[in-house]
């Protein structure tokens, strides 16, 4: 084996492979090496974020003084001196020679880890008694290297907008960032103190605004880097403290120091060795160095580090790109996650990261084969999180999710209501709608395993509504009383289903479903606010034939009509005591009388404006969503204007509609609580108007209405519940299927409709309750923390469109195009992040255009696009059959879509599927025995000799054993 070893070392990279051992155990020394130490300890708390300042040595005025040039939190920020202010961040650019030269460093070195430190002065006097004693200087430079470690440091600081000339005229004298001063020598006398720097932090440290960019828990790393003529080699030291701290003014911002790193060194090579300052502050804030840095446990174990850093360096050739270009940080940072698993012991030969699909849905969806299991699992993970929902609902990003869901569902209950109004002859209207909507929400939000689910009418409930009216009206029996009883027995099959823990088969819901569904629903949200602005282009149309510079000609008047003849026999001789002259349009129409004249059929330009209004919201919205991204503005600033996008663009276009004061079509609220028919009350009889079999024969409908409401809530649950929203507080699937079926028996009773999950509100109260992290690197995108997971803003929403009937004053002076610009934006917004839609647009690219995503990495595109055809014939067919009187079949198509996602594994295979969409149960637990008999089988063809040996500390062994035959240290 070690024969083989030495035929394939690479002298160059320090890689070798054993071809004896399993492919995947391949791995280079370094990366060996850091898996024993980063892989030991897995319950470890996470190593602390490390803010790195470098520190050159630098002449003022014939004194010596450390001056900030760098500072690293996860990008580099350099201080521009002539323009004295700080740099954009932006990546660090290393030269490969610095990272050498690095390591030679630390090899000839010293190297102290977890030292005990109180002081600076303490943390020197150790460092150069080491250095005395290994030999690497003279005790008689001890007290100049003191001196010159122990003077001042000057931070860069934010400077006063006025100041004097003679301040402006010391700016032009400043040195370069790159530019360490050769220090006069240091007397041996000196009549200065040793100790010039600051014991304890000031006012400036602790008034830098720069600390709200570091998290709260950080520590620092300080590199000092100079240039002195009385030494003949380098002075070379990396210091960890076995506790981080506070050194006086040694740092820009008040953080307690962890690492030092000193480097002086003789005149002449003052930029190589900044470089090497840069390099190693570059590393302390690399995500894997710094977790080498605070579990090593000897120098060799640093080198490791540094090997396996230069191992995944790019190098930009020199003549292909320009150095002084400054790279900017990448939206997206890869997570250090997938580099660290290489060195797990649990994850070693896995793949670095996984494929595209969502993955498992977890425990909740878990088949106990209990009576009622999942439902008691369902109340065990959610009580304990009761008031915590409660109380986190505090905050003020929750007044702008109230408002704009509120508007959104005040909006779909008009709309809804008013449908459901003329198919039923409004046995179900507006005001059952909104009552409908007030109480099944809160009720919902109260007790529900999801409370981030909105509750809402839909289409399909619709359609069920007005055919079951004319079945009713046609054959004689009463409507309210028939549908009371199909509620009933809807509840009691949603209870059996909830029993048997049937939400299991969710699990067979892949992405391919999901997004079809969700898709669906987005387009028609988009189709209904559109169709509508059209709609108001028919009803207001636009005045072409106006012709201002003949605006005398146009007039319009009222004509009697002729007396001398009547209408169905009715004398109009009573008309002549009428002033034709001083009609109104209306009046004039009404009492028979005739319009003459060209400006008759003129209206306002009322769908020009009402189309302002609406695209002027859409745009708004998406524009001011998006500023929190934007450069204008301090940081608290940005985030608030974002999370009240949606508020802002209202209100300003009801201000401008205000101010220009057309007629624009306004929403119209109900003003007085009472049912919307008046021959029905606000409770229905169960028994007296319907034979008896009609109450058993419900339940044949009842079953379509089950399947309809099981399939809409648990999909729409599952898109609220991906694991991208990181929600921490689980859910519950048959908790929230239970209370629906109560609410439907509560809706039937009282004559209300019917409600079930909202997919685009749901996903829209998803977006707007996201977190994000505040204290963000520089040139970092804030970090996406997961959503504010609570009830109270579902409450405030459903207890406010309750009370709307009393809000009527205000609201009536909402526009209605206003809303259909609120309705454009939550159609658009929940199509981001939708894979499906993203292959949609790779259609119209070309190949050099397209994105890179990951799954274009691993699938040829064609397969790529077949699958999206798939897609797209089946969302046309879902379209088609919802806009006809099929739609009552709704919940089967969408099982059918279930079936074709498993007659796609014929066509692909689950490598594509994998990446494409969800890997289906079956095949998922398949995939993972395999898995583990191919893990049993390596570790029995590893082991040999002694048994009780695993092979990674065999490998271990080789791996010394080879660096001993060749002769490395």
């Amino acid at each position: 084996r070690l024969r083989q070893a030495q035929k394939n070392n690479d002298t160059q990279t320090g890689k070798f492979s054993i071809t004896s051992l399993p492919v995947h155990l391949t791995v280079s020394p370094a990366a060996e090496r850091l898996r024993y130490i980063l892989g030991d300890d897995e319950d470890t708390m996470p190593t602390p974020t490390l803010f790195t300042e470098m520190d050159t040595l630098q002449q003022e005025d014939d004194e010596l003084e450390w001056r900030e040039s760098a500072r690293w939190v996860k990008f580099e920020e350099k201080v521009e001196e002539g323009g004295e202010r700080w740099s954009k961040p932006h990546v660090s650019t290393l030269s490969l020679h610095s990272l050498f030269e690095l390591r030679t460093c630390l090899q000839t070195g010293t190297v102290l880890l977890d030292l005990e430190g109180y002081s600076l002065p303490q943390i020197i006097d150790d460092v150069i008694e080491r250095q005395i004693e290994e030999g690497l200087i003279g005790p008689e430079l001890r007290d100049k290297i003191s001196f010159v470690l122990l003077r001042k440091h000057r931070h860069q600081t934010k400077k006063p907008i006025h100041r004097s000339l003679a301040d402006l005229g010391k700016s032009g004298s400043g040195v370069s960032e790159c530019s360490i001063f050769i220090s006069p020598s240091i007397p041996t006398h000196t009549s200065r103190s040793m100790n010039d720097i600051a014991d304890t932090p000031s006012t400036d440290q602790l008034k830098n605004k720069f600390m709200k960019k570091i998290p709260r828990d950080a520590e620092a790393s300080n590199v000092l880097v100079g240039e002195v003529d009385f030494l003949e080699k380098p002075f070379v030291a990396f210091v960890r403290l076995s506790q981080a701290t506070t050194l006086g003014g040694l740092t820009e911002v008040p953080v307690p120091t962890r690492f030092l790193f000193v480097l002086l060194e003789p005149p002449g090579k003052a930029k190589s060795y900044n470089e090497i300052g840069r390099a190693i502050a570059t590393l302390m804030v690399d995500d894997l160095f710094s977790d080498v840095a605070y579990k090593a446990r000897d120098r060799e174990d640093l080198i490791a580090g540094i090997d396996e850093f230069l191992d995944e360096v790019i190098v930009l050739p020199p003549g292909e790109w320009d150095p002084k270009i400054r790279i900017e940080p990448p939206k997206k940072i890869p997570s250090a996650d997938q580099r660290k698993s290489v060195f797990s012991l649990n994850e070693l030969g896995q793949m670095n990261g996984t494929a595209g699909g969502g993955g498992p849905l977890g425990e909740e969806l878990a088949y106990t084969g209990r009576f009622c299991g999942g439902l008691f699992l369902d109340i065990k993970r959610k009580l304990p999180w009761y008031l915590s929902d409660i109380y986190e609902g505090f905050h003020i990003q929750s007044i702008s999710v109230v408002l704009f869901i509120y508007l959104g569902c005040i909006t779909n209950a008009i709309t809804f209501g008013g449908l459901l109004g003329d198919a039923t002859d409004n046995y179900q209207g507006v005001m059952e709608s909104f009552l409908g909507t007030a109480l099944a929400g809160t009720v919902f939000c109260l007790f529900s395993g999801q409370p981030l689910i909105i509750l809402s009418s839909m289409g399909p409930i619709l359609i069920f509504e007005k055919l079951l009216y004319e079945f009713s009206k046609n054959n004689g029996i009463d409507y309210m009383e028939l549908r009371l009883w199909i509620g009933i027995h809807s509840c009691v099959q949603c209870l059996f289903l909830v029993a048997t823990d049937a939400s299991y088969i969710i699990k067979y819901m892949t992405r391919f479903t999901e997004e079809g569904f969700s898709s669906l629903i987005s387009f028609i949200f988009i189709s209904d606010a559109i169709k509508k602005m059209v709609g108001t282009f028919k009803y207001y149309p636009i005045n072409i034939d106006f012709k201002p510079d003949y605006v005398t000609a146009y007039k319009c008047e009222c004509l009697a009509p002729d007396t001398s003849k009547s209408i169905l026999g009715i004398d109009l001789n009573w008309t002549n005591t009428l002033d034709w002259t001083q009609l109104s349009k209306k009046e004039c129409v009404k009492y028979g009388g005739s319009l003459v004249g060209k400006s008759c059929k003129y209206v306002p330009d009322l769908a020009l404006m009402s189309f302002i209004l609406f695209f002027g919201t859409y745009t708004m919205t998406v524009t001011l969503k998006k500023f929190k991204f934007s450069r204008y503005f301090p940081t608290k600033v940005r985030p608030l204007i974002s999370d009240f996008s949606i508020f802002m663009s209202i209100m300003t276009f009801v201000g401008l509609d205000m101010l220009i004061g057309l007629e624009t079509p306004k929403l119209i609220v109900p003003t007085e609580f009472k049912p919307t028919r008046a021959d029905r009350g606000w409770f229905v009889m169960p028994f007296g108007k319907n034979p008896w079999w009609v109450y058993l024969a419900s339940s044949v409908p009842a079953l379509l209405v089950t399947i309809l409401i099981f399939m809409d809530q648990q999909i729409s649950a599952v898109i609220v519940n991906r694991k991208e929203n990181k929600l921490k507080k689980g859910c519950g699937y048959h908790l929230d299927l239970l209370w629906v079926g109560f609410l439907m028996v509560a809706c039937s009773f009282m004559g209300l409709p019917w409600y079930v999950a909202a997919t685009v509100i749901s996903i829209a109260h998803i977006d707007s309750l996201k977190m994000e992290s505040e204290s963000s690197a520089p040139g970092e995108q804030p970090q996406f923390l997961g959503v504010r997971e609570q009830r109270l803003t579902g409450i405030l929403v459903f207890v406010l469109t309750g009370v709307s009937i009393f809000l009527a004053p205000i609201l009536q002076f909402i526009p209605m195009p206003v809303l259909y610009g609120v309705f454009l934006y939550m159609g658009v917004a929940s199509l981001s992040g939708i894979q499906f839609w993203d292959r949609i647009k790779l259609i119209m690219m070309p190949a050099k255009h397209q994105p890179d995503f990951s799954y274009l990495r691993q699938v040829p595109l064609r397969r790529v696009h077949l699958f999206t055809l798939v897609q797209i014939v089946c969302l046309a067919v879902l379209w088609i059959l919802k806009s006809t009187f099929l739609a009552i079949i709704f919940p089967i198509m969408i099982l059918g879509l279930m079936v074709i996602r498993k007659m796609l594994d014929m066509v692909f295979s689950q490598h594509d599927l994998a990446w494409l969409d969800d890997i289906l149960p079956e095949k998922e637990k398949k995939k993972k025995e395999d898995e583990k008999k191919n893990t049993k089988k390596d570790k029995k063809k590893g082991k040999g000799g002694d048994d009780s040996e695993d092979v990674s500390v065999l490998v271990a062994r080789l791996f010394k054993e080879r660096h001993r035959l060749l002769g490395f240290k």
